[in-house]
């Protein structure tokens, strides 16, 4: 077990400001404890912003020729970390590690990677008549990250906050924070000035409010639960700060009727397994024609039978445990509530799957008959539950699909391209992926609705960090 009871400030790891306090680190496949954290307090959170805010004084005058050196060494030092890091994210997170290997670390690579290509081809500034548009940093950003894919999202802000010239504070999640240090350490070996990118960790209550509250930060970057969410808005407003947020979803993935509905469906459900079903952009609400339900049970029940489900570190496992006692328990108590309001459970249910007494592992379950009124279709679950729910024609589909609180994905399936888009255009999301798409590294991500503002990845996710600045009467021909 290894001891973190320090945080990153300044270009150089501190002990916290107050008495140490630690949380410990579990690993969710076998529930022993991996580590232990130290969780800092708001005078932790007023050190590192100063740290931060000193910073941007000289970083955010940095040429573009400069940053792009410091992500070029990002770039390099990570790949030599890539296979540590994963390993890492496995065991904290309970990933599999050939998931962890070619998405959770990966993404690290891929949005630096993107980070540095942006700035290389970007204008920070343009001449409108007489007038000059310039992009500027927005300043100091704190940043709150997720458990689910941790590196994905620190990477996807720390990239184009540092291209942007930004300074930072980053929290991330205190469930599995690991993989954040092993990224410091890069960020560190890079020579990234001190100062500006700082870590600390600890919990939303303590330094996620301190940090929203916080004057001198100027930009909240935050990835979470829709409740979470809304309590950094709250936080943030009086000091009127730029909030972004990427939340939660409930994606409904509409199987239309010219689809290769077997592969359809099949496809949609091995999706919705994926990650263990701890994915924001899920496609968690499976839409069917009702005189195909029975065609697409059977499809969806194949994949759930066939699923190696098991140790993360295998490179047979398919599916790992969810991430926490907590994570579990919500999940089981949500199966139990889809039961209890009449869903059809065609597969999995409640208790762990065979053999799996230990760790925190969930049957890969997939419901049918599902009405969008019943709270598992309501509420998003962020375990491997797939609900089926049946529709009576098209508009009745995209009726079903819209009727949600939330619009971070959508799905469609289709044969026909324009049929596909025709539907995909109707669909009120961020995302809408026509036959499972992946979404590509700089196609912008963020949601509609309760599911957030703004948006991650490529150049969208890169303009987040910047400010636009009028400079008027600008007249060059008139001086000698």
């Amino acid at each position: 077990m290894n001891k973190y009871e320090q945080f990153y400030i300044n270009g150089e790891w501190v002990n916290p400001v107050n008495k140490l306090k630690t949380l410990d680190v579990i690993n969710p496949a076998t529930e022993d404890v991996i580590g232990t954290i130290a969780m800092g307090d708001s005078d932790d959170v007023d050190s590192a912003v100063k740290a931060a805010k000193n910073a941007f004084e000289t970083f955010g005058q940095t040429t573009t020729e400069e940053r792009i050196e410091i992500l070029q060494k990002i770039v390099e030092i990570y790949m030599t970390r890539s296979a540590e890091i994963a390993e890492m994210i496995s065991i904290e997170n309970g990933s599999p590690i050939t998931l962890s290997r070619n998405a959770q670390a990966a993404s690290g690579i891929g949005h630096f990677a993107t980070a540095l290509a942006t700035l290389q081809n970007y204008n920070f500034e343009e001449i409108r008549g007489e007038t000059v548009i310039r992009k500027e940093p927005i300043g100091v950003v704190g940043m709150i990250t997720p458990w689910n894919w941790p590196i994905n999202q620190i990477s996807c802000k720390v990239g184009p906050a540092i291209a942007a010239g930004c300074t930072m504070v980053l929290k991330p999640t205190e469930i599995a924070p690991l993989n954040a240090i092993l990224l410091a350490e890069v960020l560190h070996e890079a020579g990234l000035p001190k100062g500006v990118f700082n870590l600390i960790n600890g919990d939303g209550p303590t330094v996620g409010e301190a940090m929203s509250a916080h004057p001198d930060i100027d930009m909240m970057s935050f990835t979470g639960s829709t409740r979470a969410g809304v309590a950094v808005a709250k936080g943030s407003a009086d000091s009127v700060k730029r909030v972004h947020q990427e939340l939660g979803g409930k994606s409904a993935n509409i199987i239309l009727d010219d689809a290769d509905f077997a592969n359809a469906v099949s496809r949609g459900t091995k999706h919705m397994f994926n990650n263990t079903g701890q994915s924001c952009n899920a496609p968690s609400r499976m839409l069917v024609p009702e005189s195909r339900q029975a065609e697409a049970k059977e499809a969806a029940k194949k994949v759930a039978d066939e699923l190696i489900v098991g140790d993360p570190s295998s490179e047979e496992t398919v599916m790992g445990p969810v991430v926490s006692d907590v994570q579990f328990n919500k999940i089981q108590g949500l199966i139990e509530k889809g039961i209890e309001e009449g869903a059809e459970v065609v597969v999995g249910g409640l208790g762990k799957p065979e053999g799996l007494n230990q760790g925190y592992f969930v049957k890969p379950t997939v419901f049918a008959n599902v009405s969008n009124d019943m709270t598992i279709a309501r509420e998003e679950i962020f375990g491997p539950v797939l609900c089926m729910i049946p529709y009576k024609d098209e508009e009745d589909a995209i009726k079903i699909a819209n009727d949600t609180p939330y619009g971070l994905s959508g799905y469609i399936s289709s044969e026909d391209p324009e049929h596909a888009l025709s539907v995909a255009r109707r669909i009120r999301s961020g995302n809408v992926h026509i036959n499972n798409a992946p979404t590509g590294i700089n196609d912008p991500f963020g949601g509609f609705k309760q599911s957030g503002n703004g948006r991650e990845w490529g150049v969208f996710g890169f303009e987040e960090f910047l400010e636009i600045k009028a400079v008027l009467g600008y007249k060059p021909d008139e001086i000698d």
